[in-house]
């Protein structure tokens, strides 16, 4: 699974989304519950929204992808792309997430 490509997008928007989505398009998880999202950004590519991307990476991990759980990342992934020590402090709970 493409864990690295989508964590460094989330964390650093890096690469742009439309290069993310296209390259998670190309090798899809078979996962069933990731079914929806993959279908969701074969519809909307580039501008699929971070949340879908974000719900996405908890669903490929085998967790439950509920509001609370999307909401924390998405706390995290915006505290990490503003840097600084907050920024580095998300970062870490980001990666404890899937530890």
């Amino acid at each position: 699974m493409q864990f690295e490509l989508l964590d460094r997008y989330l964390l650093d928007g890096s690469p742009e989304k439309g290069e993310v989505v296209r390259r998670l398009l190309e090798a899809p998880s078979t996962e069933p519950a990731a079914g929806p999202f993959y279908e969701g950004m074969r519809i909307l590519g580039g501008r699929t929204p971070d949340l879908t991307l974000i719900a996405l990476r908890i669903v490929l991990a085998g967790k439950r992808a509920d509001d609370a759980s999307v909401v924390r990342l998405r706390d995290l992934v915006e505290r990490a792309r503003k840097g600084g020590p907050d920024g580095a402090g998300a970062r870490e709970a980001f990666a404890r997430e899937w530890a």
